[in-house]
């Protein structure tokens, strides 16, 4: 057993592990706000879901030692005689334990079908969701993984190569995310329908977690600590960096701006398109393959306003378009200097066989994953239910988990100083017989929120409540969202309530005003003695 490729192995298969997670902050942040829970939860159950299917059947039917080069046997069925023998052969005279193995190969198997969430963000069942990981783990990631990544795979056999998974993972999931998109339809409202990103910065926090975790995607397909891991891991972050530069220029030429959002997704769209490159290319070809990655990825986005799909985070256009292209790519620039079990691609003096054999490779797994999960999805619709009905896709947080993302309003302040506060307004404006209150309230558009406090408090209010609230002005403004334009007449602001009595009622309007209440904002509210209106 060689040491320190087993310590690699390992890490790397932390590394992956670690990108689940970081696909749910990714996908979390950029859907609507009242369904990040649900978003979050899709992307995290298959942990648990996989971890189970991979262990009975998944590893056997894709690595098994016996079977045939479709599909594997159940020799090693939850994993009862994966330790015999005790190693998994890397290459002639190097070993590392199987488990070590498993453990590394079911990482990629957890992430696989996650990745196609973004796709149907908004939309899908938790418990139809679940079912279909189960389909999809069993009857589709396995016999591909096994076509290409064992050696008696007849792909493998065929000629075709795919490093870490450009066609394994990203191009069987984009398949089966258009099989569910076709089963699931669109969203209510669609194309009309135009949500905001909740929280970039979040999905920012995602996107790093994910760069980080492709070092052991891309890095560890070797099973080596050596310098094809170098080069692979090379390789992926120069791809991911040039193809973060291509997508902002082609942004910045189309809609005039280079934004984070287009950052994170050419450098994603760069790691999914060097993925099945990386162990065979130098690092020039890996430059070049990212710069084109992040061209064609970004083009590729404006694809669902074209063929009228709803893909709402653009895992066809990244993802799968970016899948397939590298694995088309590496046709050309695979170099068997780099790395000896690779064949010369069409710019390396290798002619156009490598390159036929991809194409074979491309058509076969996206056409068998394509059928397979269409038919899965098809089945679970009828059954159980795959499609979340209309008016529940606006709150899907509320309506699968019973709460919400975000518990805290954004407003902050500090303890007020004016020796009153809220809760002792609100007694008196309940207690019967006391004094007439009004409920005063106004839109405001400050950042003094302490000052606004202190000062209504000392012009007489009983009590005092601060929401955040969205109001039409009038006045158009823009935001992009992936090349989209979007243009928009509602602004944030506060509102700000307060319950006076006639003695104050000037007083506090006073105050509002002085603190940019909006013209034809104020209004007041009678409230009776019980504390009703």
């Amino acid at each position: 057993m060689n040491g320190a490729d087993t310590a690699w192995v390992l890490v790397c298969a932390g590394l992956v592990l670690f990108m689940t997670p970081g696909l749910a902050l990714f996908y979390g942040g950029m859907v609507p706000v009242r369904n990040v829970l649900t978003m979050m939860m899709q992307n995290i159950i298959p942990l648990g879901v996989i971890t189970v299917t991979w262990v009975l059947v998944g590893y056997t039917l894709a690595f098994s030692n016996q079977g045939n080069s479709i599909v594997g046997e159940f020799d090693a069925f939850a994993l009862i005689g994966v330790d015999t023998p005790q190693f998994h052969t890397v290459t002639t005279g190097v070993t590392i334990p199987a488990l070590a193995f498993v453990a590394y190969q079911m990482m990629f198997a957890i992430i696989t079908p996650a990745l196609l969430t973004g796709a149907t963000a908004g939309r899908l069942r938790f418990a139809g969701w679940t079912v279909f990981l189960v389909a999809f783990s069993i009857l589709v990631y396995p016999q591909v993984a096994r076509w290409l990544w064992h050696p008696k795979g007849w792909l493998t056999q065929l000629g075709a190569q795919d490093w870490a998974g450009g066609i394994v993972v990203h191009a069987s999931a984009g398949a089966a995310a258009i099989a569910v998109l076709l089963v699931v339809g669109r969203r209510r409202g669609w194309p009309r329908l135009k949500t905001s990103p909740n929280n970039l910065p979040l999905m920012l926090v995602g996107a790093g977690i994910l760069w980080f975790g492709w070092f052991g995607f891309n890095a560890g397909d070797g099973l080596q600590a050596n310098g094809i891991a170098a080069q692979a891991l090379v390789n992926t972050h120069v791809a991911g960096g040039a193809a973060m530069l291509t997508w902002l220029l082609v942004e910045r030429l189309t809609s005039g701006h280079s934004t984070l959002v287009g950052a994170v997704s050419g450098a994603v769209a760069g790691l999914a398109t060097i993925t099945p490159c990386a162990g065979y290319v130098g690092t020039g070809a890996a430059l070049l393959i990212g710069l084109i990655a992040g061209c064609v990825c970004c083009f590729a986005v404006g694809l669902k306003r074209v063929l009228h799909y709803d893909d709402a985070l653009d895992v066809i256009a990244v993802h799968f378009v970016g899948g397939v292209t590298g694995s088309f790519l590496l046709g050309f620039f695979a170099d068997s200097s780099i790395n000896p079990v690779s064949e010369d691609g069409v710019f390396t003096g290798g002619g156009g066989a490598l390159l036929w054999h991809q194409t074979v490779a491309i058509v076969c797994v996206v056409l068998f994953s394509f059928v397979v999960s269409w038919i899965a999805a098809a089945v679970i619709s009828k059954t159980i239910g795959l499609r979340e009905p209309g008016p529940e896709q606006d709150s899907l947080d509320l309506v699968q988990q019973g709460q919400s993302g975000y518990s805290l309003s954004g407003v902050t302040t500090r303890p007020s100083t004016s020796g009153r506060g809220a809760g002792e307004g609100r007694e008196a404006a309940v207690q019967p017989g006391g004094p007439r209150l009004h409920v005063v309230s106004a839109i405001v558009n400050t950042e003094r929120i302490d000052g606004l406090r202190d000062a209504m408090l000392m012009a007489g209010a009983r009590s005092l409540e601060l929401t955040e609230t969205t109001v039409y002005t009038g006045r158009i403004h823009s935001q992009v969202f992936r090349s989209e334009v979007r243009q928009l007449d509602f602004e944030d602001r506060l509102r700000v309530s307060a319950a006076v009595d006639d003695e104050h009622e000037e007083a506090v309007v006073a105050v509002l005003r002085r603190f940019g209440a909006e013209p034809g904002s104020i209004h007041r509210l009678e409230l009776s003695p019980d504390g009703g209106s």
